[in-house]
């Protein structure tokens, strides 16, 4: 594959997953009730993320770090609200 390709193909997830939690994220944050939410979801797909960041080793990648590590700590957020909210 050309090498430009690859490149974009990494930038996809990376700007793709963290954004699609980050609506999430602000959904759950305007929500009157996080009662559907479930916080075990989350939880286990941040810890998915930080096991695939560190499966990728590529750890100094940017595209790593904010399609993984950045997605994390978002699910990690939604947690902590759904948790404090229940």
């Amino acid at each position: 594959m050309k090498r430009k390709l690859i490149e974009i193909a990494g930038w996809l997830p990376a700007i793709i997953i963290p954004v699609a939690t980050l609506l999430q994220c602000i959904e759950v944050f305007r929500s009157e009730s996080v009662e559907a939410v479930s916080w075990t979801t989350w939880l286990l797909f941040g810890i998915a993320n930080i096991g695939f960041y560190i499966y990728t080793e590529k750890y100094t990648s940017i595209q790593t770090i904010l399609g993984f590590l950045g997605t994390a700590a978002i699910d990690f957020v939604i947690v902590a609200n759904v948790l404090l909210r229940a």
